[in-house]
This record gives structure tokens, C-alpha cells and sequence, in this order.
């Protein structure tokens, strides 16, 4: 087991990384750019190091400066959470040059598997349906003969887009001809790479993603699926497990099918394989998330198992202990990601508390929320026995969740809980448009 552990993160994540390892007995190094000089993650860790300045490119993306603060303070891994270098595979192979253990996919994974075309053809090879779609394209020429091809409405996405960024919906080839210049701009500025691919637009769609846990041992365990359907502008707003448009023998049927694809792949560690279901239950392969899922915590609190445990256990060569058979899917979780929507201090904050609740965050009284990161300040997450239990618990805990100072999206939360169609279950991810 690792002695030592890098933290090549912040916010939220940092500090329920750090926590994870408190309680397996393995010492914690956080790195802080100056804008984050008092956030919680440096305190918690039992040391800490600044890498530079607030800009993200000048701290938490800069892949010299981690590594450099690995080796000075001796860690034995490097854990970097979500977002940021996650997925970056440098960032793999600069651990493995210098010996340092990478919590997550090695390199030759994460380039085999990053490419959103690639990763489809190996879905497929694997038995997983997919949503069809082009390889990387050339030109607007191309993405036009490849649209009617599969036929509008179609998404043209950035080849190295994430987080919800880099997708539009065009329904025409005029459309997409006048889209193409602008998205690969787009595309080049925020994720430094301008190739773009297109898929069929399923409308009506409900987002469903599997959580999967797989070890160096040839092992792949699904624990369950999540409901990531509400969302805004692409980006989640909140998550529930198990999600209430699948019965047992579709849940099985992913869930099973996600296991051998994870197996053909080769893949080791926490992933999460996404998926879009159609209006007539039809499920198609999305993409791969190569890392810890922001979401989570949605997973643990329903099934009693610490994925970033696991993801340290794995990464040290520890097989898992566990089954399919094992793993508990009964009762309802819901998770409400808290954002921040200016800038500020935090003055007061009051977290609720009690059975089955936990809110992970970062915030105290006097956190400065700086302007140059995501605006994720916490999640709360509840579970009960029953989803008409979970969405009155859920509404109880954000109605007495305080954050004074800046302003957030809690109302918007509990509009989202309120809504009939949420409420029925009978929702997709259009849930929020116009609203």
C-alpha cells in the first residue's frame, strides 16, 4: 500500500480524497495555487505545497509543477479527482518515468480509450450498442456527407470535449456548415485540440451511466447505474440511483453487458461507461469517463462502497474483494450539486445533518470562492428506502443548507425536486429547457 499520497486537485474533491486516505493510514500532500493560499484541502493534508498562480494553467494543469511536487515530497501516487488532469495521459506517463504510481488508467488506456470514435468501435466489439456516429473529421464537407449519412437531427461534439462543453445540436447542413468553422475554434481554445465528430441526436433521451470498478486481476464489478437526465445547458444538475426508468431486467442487462465491456477493454480502476436511452427504452453507448465521476457519492451512499478507497486499493495492485452478488442496489439516492453562481467570501454556512445525509464540500466560514475555477461548492446527497422518501428528505436538507455570502443554485434545486414530471419519473433531459 502507498505510503504517501499527491493530491493533484482541489476543492470538494481534495478534501474527500484526503479524508479517504486519513482513514487508510496514508499521508496526504496538497498542492493550492495563490488563490486557494486558505482553501480547507491545504489544512486537511499533512503537507502542502503552492504551484503557482491563480490561472489553472499555471497551477492545476501544470503537469512540471505536480510532478515536481511529487518528488519532493516523496509521494508514492499521484491522485488527481476529477476534471483538470484526470484524463490527461502525460500526466500517466510522466508518473510512470518517474516512478511514481498514477491512481487511474495508464497512459496506452487513456490514449486507446479517449478517443470519443475509437472508444465506440471497441464498445461494439464488446457486445454494447452504440449511437452511430463519424470518426474525427477533416472538414465541414465531410461532417455534411456524414450527417446525412446518419441522418438530422445530428450533435457535432469536440473530440476532446467533457463536462457537458463542446456539443450542439444542428439540424441542417446549412447549419452545420456555418457551425463547423466556429465549434472547431471553440473546441481548439478549450481543449487544445480543434477535431470534432458527429452522432445521431437522440431526442427525448434519458442519460444513464453505469459505475464500474475493474482490477489488474481481470475483474469488473458494476455497482449500479445513475440518472444524470436533469441537466442544463449539458451540464448535470443533479442525480439519482437507482434510475426509475429501468426495471430489473433492463438494469441487468446494462449492467451485466457494461462488466464484459469493461473486461474487452482492459481497463483497471474506476470508470463510468455513459449511456443515452431513447423514448422507447432503446440503450445506446455514449462514451467513457476515464476517472472518479463527480457524482460519486450517489454510488457509495446507496451501495456501502468507498470508490475512492477502491481506487487507491486498485492502483496499488490490491484485487477487489468483492461480487457482483455483493453489491447492495435497494432503495433511493438522490445527489444536488451546489454551485456557486458569483464570486465571494462565504460568511456563514450551516450543513444539515443526520441518518444517511452527508454533503461533501470544501466551504467554511470565510472560504473565498475565486472566479477562475468550476463553480462547484458541494453536494448533498441523501439516501432512504423508497425515491418518494429520497425527494422529501432531499428537499428538508437543501431547505436548511445555508451558504451566506455568495449566491447559489439551492432555489433552483428545489424547483427541480417540485416539478410534476421530475416527480413522476417520467423525464429526460429536456426536463429544464425554457425553464
Amino acid at each position: 500500500m502507498f505510503a504517501r499520497i499527491l493530491i493533484a486537485n482541489r476543492g470538494e474533491i481534495a478534501v474527500r480524497i484526503i479524508r479517504a486516505c486519513k482513514e487508510m493510514g496514508i499521508k496526504t500532500i496538497a498542492v493550492y495555487s495563490e488563490a486557494d493560499s486558505n482553501a480547507l484541502h491545504r489544512y486537511l493534508a499533512d503537507e502542502a505545497v503552492c504551484i503557482g498562480k491563480a490561472q489553472a494553467a499555471d497551477s492545476y494543469l501544470n503537469i512540471e509543477r505536480i510532478i515536481s511536487a511529487a518528488l519532493a515530497y516523496k509521494a508514492d501516487a499521484i491522485h488527481p479527482g476529477y476534471g483538470f488532469l484526470s484524463e490527461n495521459p502525460i500526466l500517466a506517463e510522466k508518473c510512470m518515468e518517474n516512478g511514481i504510481a498514477f491512481i487511474g488508467p495508464d497512459a496506452a488506456t487513456m490514449n486507446r480509450l479517449s478517443d470519443k470514435a475509437a472508444i465506440k468501435r471497441i464498445a461494439k466489439e464488446a457486445g454494447l450498442p452504440v449511437i452511430p456516429g463519424s470518426d474525427a473529421l477533416e472538414n465541414a464537407e465531410e461532417a455534411i456527407n456524414e450527417a446525412e449519412r446518419i441522418g438530422y437531427p445530428v450533435m457535432l461534439k469536440a473530440r476532446s470535449g467533457g463536462g457537458g462543453r463542446g456539443i450542439r445540436a444542428v439540424y441542417s447542413s446549412s447549419e452545420l456548415s456555418s457551425l463547423f468553422p466556429i465549434a472547431e475554434k471553440e473546441s481548439e481554445t478549450a481543449f487544445g485540440d480543434k477535431a470534432l465528430y458527429i452522432e445521431k441526436y437522440i431526442t427525448s433521451a434519458r442519460h444513464v451511466e453505469v459505475q464500474v470498478l475493474a482490477d489488474e486481476k481481470g475483474n469488473a464489478i458494476a455497482l449500479g447505474e445513475r440518472d444524470c437526465s436533469v441537466q442544463r445547458h449539458h451540464q448535470k444538475m443533479l442525480e439519482e440511483a437507482p434510475s426509475p426508468l429501468l426495471d430489473n431486467s433492463k438494469r441487468s442487462e446494462m449492467l451485466l453487458k457494461s462488466e464484459e465491456a469493461v473486461k474487452h477493454m482492459g481497463y483497471t480502476g474506476a470508470g463510468t461507461l455513459e449511456f443515452l436511452l431513447d423514448k422507447d427504452g432503446n440503450y445506446y453507448f455514449m462514451e467513457m469517463n476515464l476517472r472518479l465521476q463527480v457524482e460519486h457519492g450517489v454510488t457509495e451512499i446507496l451501495t456501502g462502497i468507498d470508490l475512492v478507497k477502491w481506487q487507491i486499493r486498485i492502483a496499488a495492485g490490491i484485487p477487489l474483494s468483492f461480487t457482483h452478488d455483493d453489491v447492495r442496489q435497494n432503495g433511493s439516492a438522490i445527489e444536488c450539486r451546489i454551485n456557486a453562481l458569483t464570486p465571494g467570501t462565504v460568511k456563514r454556512i450551516h450543513i444539515p445533518g443526520g441518518p444517511f445525509v452527508r454533503f461533501d464540500t470544501y466551504l467554511e466560514p470565510g472560504t473565498d470562492i475565486p472566479p477562475f475555477y468550476d463553480p462547484l461548492v458541494g453536494k448533498l446527497i441523501v439516501y432512504t428506502k423508497t425515491r418518494e422518501e429520497a425527494i422529501r428528505k432531499m428537499k428538508a436538507y437543501l431547505c436548511e443548507l445555508v451558504i451566506d455570502g455568495i449566491e447559489t443554485n439551492i432555489d433552483e434545486e428545489l424547483r427541480i425536486l417540485t416539478n410534476p414530471d421530475f416527480i413522476s419519473g417520467d423525464y429526460d433531459t429536456s426536463l429544464l429547457e425554457g425553464a
